[in-house]
């Protein structure tokens, strides 16, 4: 390992003040999900499946803004973007605690998508100020900064919801977004790297959008897919061993080791392929269901969760490797929808397997499905045949 690399990374221009500008504007949003579905059930008394109906409705949002805020971005800049954002955010979670369950699930599309996109313009403003060479430290310092906001957000907006309102929490929230959009906007991180000046080629979809780059937009979908997955297991399981008080501990333990592993991973000297962590992951993922005691849990967790931040740090330098700067908004946001809907797809996937089944097979179903998301990825970059080539190498066979 070279902890230097950290240093150099933090010597950069900006970094440091991005980085932790990102990490305060995670932590509100980071307790949207929990305070949202305390919300609706707690103050307009609906129950869990109405309050996920909120929530997907402002997945469904967030998923369609990132590509077309991405856009936007590249095309006008960073400003633009983060007005129509901070005050989409103020409109709707000013007006959000008052309204009734109907109009709140009517307005939860048009409040997803209008959401304030930290994460990619994190990582886009990332890839334009830090070197190539040092990309890997700086996208792990921004995954350990997320896994930090996950570890606050979540148990802050339950102990405002519980011991002060829903509504109060909701309020602050909004408060917490519209004031990282503020400061987003006066500092205006720069979206281009240094050496660029003038107008940029605008560079055609089907030339950046390459079977690559689908591969590594999958991928980063399958990495949320399975963290989701395996939070919903790990409640599950708690619950049959009547032990759910302890899971606070276990998510705990579990963010502070995918930490250490991106800490790590990007201070490593060698880079591994995303497909390579995807895989490791899901294949140790499946044997956490035989924990049968919460400390057994926590032993079983470590080493897939070890993986988790790794994996997120490596698809993100891959990711803006591969993204062209003229487009590199757009591909953010790419990036941002397919970590949106892994997401919201991990919990319901896992949570209808183990109504059929059990929890241990939750952990089984997470990692089995990344596993094969990460051969069919391989499978997809496999170089094809041409059909001239083909006839060639027949003209070669046939002429010996």
């Amino acid at each position: 390992m070279a902890l230097s690399r950290y240093r150099q990374v933090f010597g950069l221009p900006g970094v440091r003040r991005l980085l932790l500008i990102a990490l305060f504007a995670r932590i509100p949003g980071s307790a949207v999900g929990v305070a949202m579905t305390l919300h609706v059930v707690l103050t307009l008394k609906e129950g869990y499946g109405a309050a996920g109906l909120v929530t997907a409705c402002a997945t469904i949002g967030m998923a369609l803004s990132g590509p077309l805020f991405g856009r936007l971005v590249d095309r006008r800049g960073l400003r633009l973007m983060l007005a129509i954002t901070t005050i989409g955010e103020a409109t709707f979670w000013f007006i959000a605690p008052s309204l009734p369950y109907p109009a709140l699930l009517g307005t939860a599309l048009l409040g997803g998508f209008l959401t304030l996109p930290v994460g990619a313009t994190s990582r886009q403003a990332l890839a334009a100020i830090v070197p190539p060479e040092h990309r890997k430290a700086a996208f792990s310092l921004d995954t350990i900064f997320v896994e930090t906001s996950y570890m606050l957000g979540p148990a802050l907006g339950v102990l405002l919801a519980t011991q002060v309102s829903t509504t109060v929490t909701l309020v602050a929230i909004g408060g917490g977004l519209v004031f990282s959009g503020s400061v987003l906007y006066l500092v205006n991180p720069p979206i281009r790297s240094a050496e660029t000046s003038g107008p940029v080629r605008p560079v055609p979809r089907k030339e950046w959008l390459t079977r690559e780059l689908v591969g590594a937009l999958v991928i980063s979908a399958g990495a949320v897919l399975v963290l989701a997955g395996t939070d919903v297991a790990i409640v599950a399981t708690l619950e049959r061993h009547g032990q759910v008080s302890w899971t606070g501990l276990v998510i705990v333990v579990w963010c502070l080791v995918s930490l250490s592993g991106g800490f790590v991973y990007g201070a490593m000297t060698r880079t591994v392929s995303p497909l390579v962590l995807m895989t490791t992951m899901g294949l140790l993922t499946i044997p956490i269901g035989f924990a049968a005691d919460w400390w057994w849990l926590c032993l079983a967790i470590l080493p897939a969760g070890v993986l988790c931040a790794p994996l997120l740090a490596a698809t993100t330098e891959w990711i803006s490797r591969l993204a062209p700067e003229s487009v590199r908004g757009e591909v953010m946001g790419l990036q941002q929808s397919a970590l949106t809907l892994g997401s919201a797809m991990g919990a319901p996937f896992v949570g209808a397997v183990m109504d059929a089944t059990s929890p241990a097979m939750g952990f089984v179903a997470a990692g089995a499905l990344v596993t094969m998301v990460a051969a069919g990825v391989l499978l997809l970059q496999r170089p094809r045949t041409s059909p001239a080539s083909v006839s060639s190498e027949e003209s070669v066979r046939s002429a010996s």
